[in-house]
């Protein structure tokens, strides 16, 4: 019990200190302000002209590719199969990648593509 009053007793007098100082200069401030941010991309940066949702490329493909093999860019696929998709979806994954998956109907069958960055991941053939 004799520790609890002790206790309460120091607590008010240094509430009764803070109440009676006569100091009258402002706290100083601790603050320094952060260097201005430069430039940061937000997101990834591609190679070449993309394909849209609906199935068109946003530019010219100065590639030379002429096989479909894992690299090739969106727009290269297009080109080198000489006809638009039957199918485009264009999205992003959770870290920040551009994904596009390019369905083309064949008459022997469906070819599925699966790009990441622009660049050919994979393909199915289902």
């Amino acid at each position: 019990m004799r520790l609890k009053v002790l206790s309460s007793a120091a607590l008010v007098a240094m509430i009764a200190a803070a109440c009676t100082s006569t100091s009258s200069a402002p706290p100083v401030a601790s603050y320094t302000p952060a260097p201005p941010m430069t430039s940061v991309p937000t997101g990834p940066t591609f190679d070449g002209p993309l394909l849209g949702p609906d199935g068109r490329c946003t530019g010219v493909s100065t590639s030379t590719a002429t096989v479909i093999e894992p690299g090739i860019a969106e727009c290269d696929l297009v080109r080198i199969k000489g006809k638009p998709a039957t199918d485009v979806l264009v999205g992003e994954s959770g870290k920040g990648q551009r994904e596009v998956q390019v369905l083309y109907s064949e008459p022997g069958g469906r070819e599925l593509y699966f790009f990441v960055n622009n660049r050919l991941d994979r393909i199915a053939k289902p």
